[in-house]
Order: C-alpha cells, then sequence, then structure tokens
C-alpha cells in the first residue's frame, strides 16, 4: 500500500533562492558605479536589496504554513483596500513626476504590487465563486469590471501605464485559463494587436493625435527610431542596445560593463537585464530566461495538482503574474516595444516589488504543501 506524503516542491525553492542569489550579484555590479557617485556607498543598494530580500523571503516561508482558503472570502475586502490605497499617493510627494509610493517612515510601499496580489485573489475566488457561468459573457464582463477599474486607477491617478496593463492582463489570462473557448481569445488578441497597429499608425501620421498624446507618442516616436532622439527620451534604449550589442555571446565579464558608468540612467531598476547581456553575453541572458521558464513550468505543475480549484487559480494567476512582467521587461530592454517602466522579478531594484512577489511564491507553495503524491509518484 502506498503511503502518501504532504508535497514540498523544492525545485521551486531552488529556482527562486538561484534568482536572489544572481539578482544581487548582478545588481551590485550594475549598481556599485552609481552608488559610489551618488550615496558614497558601493554596496548601497546591495544592502537595501539584501534587506529587502530577506523581508520577501520571511514573507514567503510565512504565508507558505499559511491557510490560503483564508483568502477565498476576503479576497475582495482585501482588494477593495489595496484599491483605497491607490488615491493615497496623492497625499505624498512625487517621485519623477508621478505619485506612485505611500511613504512609511523611510520606506516606500508602491501600491500597484499590492493591487496585482489582491487581483490574483479577487479573480480566483470570483472564478470558484460562478462555476460554470463563466462561459457566460455578462457575467464574464462583471468578473472583469473591478480589475479593469483598478487599471484605470492605477493610470489616471499613479500614471503607472505597465502595471495597469500588468494588472488587467493578470485578470484576462486567468479567465482564459477558466473558459474552454480559447478561440475567442486569439480573436479578441488578433483584434487588439489590429487596434494598437492602427492606433500607432494614426499617432505617427496625425500631427493633432500626437500632440494630445505628447508624452506616450514621444514614447512611441522613441520606439520606431531612438537614434532621432539619441541624447534625450531616446538616450536609455539606445545606451541599453549597445549595452546588448557588445555582449556578444560570452558577455565581457562580470563586473565589466563599461554602459553602467553612467551611461544608461537608473540601470539597476528597469534596465538591469542589458547589463546581463553585456557582461554575461547571449548565453547568460538565455539561462535568466530559462531560469524564469523552470520556474513558470513549476507554477504550471503545481497549478495542475493543486487539491482545489481555488487554490489552482492563485497559483495560475502568480503564473500570469510573474510571466507576462518577464516578457515585457526583456522586450522593453530589447526595443521590441516602447518604453514602460517594468521591473524584471527578483532581480531589479526595489522593496515591493520583490517582497509581494515572493508572497505570491508563498502562496504558490502554500497551495504545493496540500498537493498529495505516493512514493510511487515521487520516484518518478
Amino acid at each position: 500500500m502506498a503511503v502518501q506524503k504532504p508535497y514540498v516542491d523544492w525545485s521551486l525553492i531552488i529556482i527562486i533562492i538561484y534568482l536572489l542569489a544572481f539578482g544581487l550579484i548582478i545588481l551590485y555590479s550594475a549598481s556599485y558605479y552609481e552608488a559610489s557617485m551618488s550615496k558614497d556607498d558601493q554596496a548601497f543598494y546591495l544592502k537595501k536589496q539584501l534587506m529587502w530580500d530577506a523581508i520577501g523571503v520571511a514573507c514567503m516561508v510565512g504565508v507558505s504554513f499559511f491557510p490560503y482558503r483564508f483568502f477565498k472570502k476576503t479576497a475582495l475586502p482585501l482588494f477593495l483596500i489595496s484599491l483605497a490605497m491607490i488615491p493615497l499617493c496623492m497625499a505624498f510627494p512625487a517621485t519623477n513626476g508621478a505619485h506612485r509610493w505611500i511613504y512609511i517612515g523611510n520606506y516606500q510601499v508602491q501600491p500597484a504590487e499590492i493591487v496585482k496580489i489582491t487581483t490574483i485573489l479577487l479573480m480566483a475566488s470570483m472564478i470558484c465563486r460562478i462555476g460554470t457561468a463563466v462561459n457566460d459573457r455578462k457575467i464574464a464582463l462583471k468578473v472583469l469590471a473591478l480589475p479593469f477599474i483598478a487599471s484605470v486607477m492605477l493610470y489616471t491617478i499613479t500614471n503607472n501605464l505597465s502595471s495597469a496593463i500588468i494588472v488587467f492582463l493578470i485578470a484576462v489570462g486567468m479567465f482564459f485559463v477558466a473558459r474552454p473557448d480559447y478561440w475567442r481569445f486569439i480573436l479578441l488578441a488578433v483584434l487588439l494587436l489590429v487596434l494598437i497597429a492602427a492606433g500607432v499608425w494614426l499617432i505617427m501620421n496625425n500631427t493633432s493625435i500626437h500632440d494630445k498624446l505628447s508624452f506616450r507618442a514621444d514614447r512611441i516616436t522613441t520606439w520606431l527610431n531612438p537614434e532621432k532622439s539619441s541624447s534625450s527620451s531616446g538616450f536609455q534604449t539606445l545606451q541599453a542596445l549597445y549595452a546588448i550589442g557588445s555582449g556578444g555571446w560570452f558577455g565581457k565579464g562580470l563586473g565589466k560593463s563599461m554602459q553602467k558608468l553612467g551611461y544608461i540612467p537608473e540601470v539597476q531598476n528597469d534596465m538591469i537585464f542589458s547589463i546581463v547581456c553585456e557582461e554575461l553575453g547571449i548565453c547568460g541572458a538565455i539561462a535568466i530566461i530559462l531560469m524564469f521558464i523552470l520556474l513558470c513550468w513549476r507554477l504550471m505543475y503545481i497549478a495542475d495538482n493543486a487539491q482545489d480549484a481555488f487554490g489552482s487559480f492563485i497559483v495560475t494567476g502568480v503564473f500570469c503574474h510573474i510571466s507576462i512582467q518577464v516578457v515585457l521587461n526583456i522586450a522593453v530592454v530589447t526595443n521590441t516595444i516602447p518604453n514602460t517602466g517594468v521591473t524584471l522579478p527578483f532581480i531589479s531594484y526595489g522593496g515591493s516589488s520583490v517582497i509581494f512577489t515572493l508572497a505570491e511564491i508563498g502562496i504558490a507553495l502554500n497551495v504545493a504543501r496540500r498537493i498529495i503524491r505516493t512514493d510511487r509518484m515521487q520516484r518518478r
């Protein structure tokens, strides 16, 4: 008779530890010059990120033992609380012209990161509650209404287009998994791409529209031809592309990047992947991408084997969040899409992002702990 044992996903844990460790190494390499110039401490960003990683790991471990089914009833209140935090950003000083943070003493909290995790919980709860009614078009629109409102608030209040897109794509991705008629989503995606292409064409060929959307239009212009604005809006993008191109297959070597020496603004944040490419080359970049693919694979495994639908949809949401953010970040750094300011999970500098993303991983590990595997399954 097979003995049943609780499952611990050590593969997922090892992948997370690897990404965090690599993130700290590449962060120090990318930021020590800027930190020494502006903070008089080469390890300034490393020390802060190490502290946030430690807090995030503590949250991950704590949440992994917290009964995740508790969130099924509290998902809506938690989501509404996270929405209420968005307007609070206006009460605090702007950073780089945007109100995106709430200040608690010497620390900053970005409500957008909280909204991402509460959106996952809300969608998982709502999809489980409506059951087969998920196929009803009117009910589907009602379910997506709250994430859409959250996206609009993030965009209009905090001017955070990237987070607004990610929040809504998380909701759509979870709904995509819940509904069997995938072809509808494929048609909608094709239609959306056509509309985006038409919008880009109008912005580039209609002066009045371009002037009305000056900030966003400039980003599109820079995306299509960064050389024309090499000394202004296209500077960061061009420098990142120089870093990627100069890295070659195997890179210049860890710590030997030239573009991080004041050429790429805020290189430790959104553009850190360009330093990975410059110092470790295409092979190093592929290795990191493969680690993210393995991470997504483990999340898919947990979602597929979860004991209940709620746990399965939570992990699906975590999968959507991480995969979307990784794809968007790499696309921005390589100038595949316009610059939207998306961090690379576990690697880019930032406290709110790593803490709440690790909390999401904690929930996934929580769901995994309740997977029951027999000895025969374990031998496989």
